[in-house]
């Protein structure tokens, strides 16, 4: 079995860029920057930036769209997608991207956040477009479900 997934957490480095297919179907474009520590030829430890292009589709997109900016930090769930093309000059070109399952904001620039100490925030997260799932309606484990288990009936 194989796995494809990503996490990772960065600094946007421009405004989101917003496009709508012909089909209808929204993709917003996010450019995040990711922080990494090495030695250099002295030995000193120094940060390298590695640039990430992270694709974010349908209502999160547009969600991502309309809250995101330039300098925001996020955190980024998804996986890798490679991909190639001919530029116009006729070279062939490829990149990876990330194709988002989740979103996150994650505190604010220069105080401007909510004080989570550049933790997960999520009631700060893009909205995720929910539609697909159902409420479970099931009532097990509700408050207020009567049940006929006894104290003698658990386990531990």
């Amino acid at each position: 079995m194989n796995i494809n997934r990503v996490i990772i957490t960065g600094n946007l480095t421009a405004d989101p860029q917003l496009n709508t297919l012909p089909s209808g179907t929204s993709v917003c474009e996010l450019r995040v920057a990711v922080n990494g520590r090495r030695k250099d030829e002295s030995g000193q430890w120094v940060d390298k930036p590695n640039y990430f292009t992270v694709k974010v589709w349908g209502n999160q997109g547009e969600n991502a769209a309309k809250y995101l900016a330039k300098g925001r930090p996020v955190a980024v769930d998804g996986r890798l997608d490679w991909r190639q093309w001919e530029d116009q000059s006729g070279n062939k070109r490829q990149s990876i991207d990330i194709i988002a399952d989740t979103v996150q904001f994650l505190g604010g620039r220069e105080g401007g956040g909510e004080g989570n100490g550049g933790g997960f925030a999520p009631s700060a997260g893009v909205p995720v477009d929910q539609s697909d799932f159902q409420a479970n309606n099931a009532g097990v484990g509700s408050v207020g479900s009567t049940s006929s288990a006894s104290e003698d009936d658990i386990p531990f």
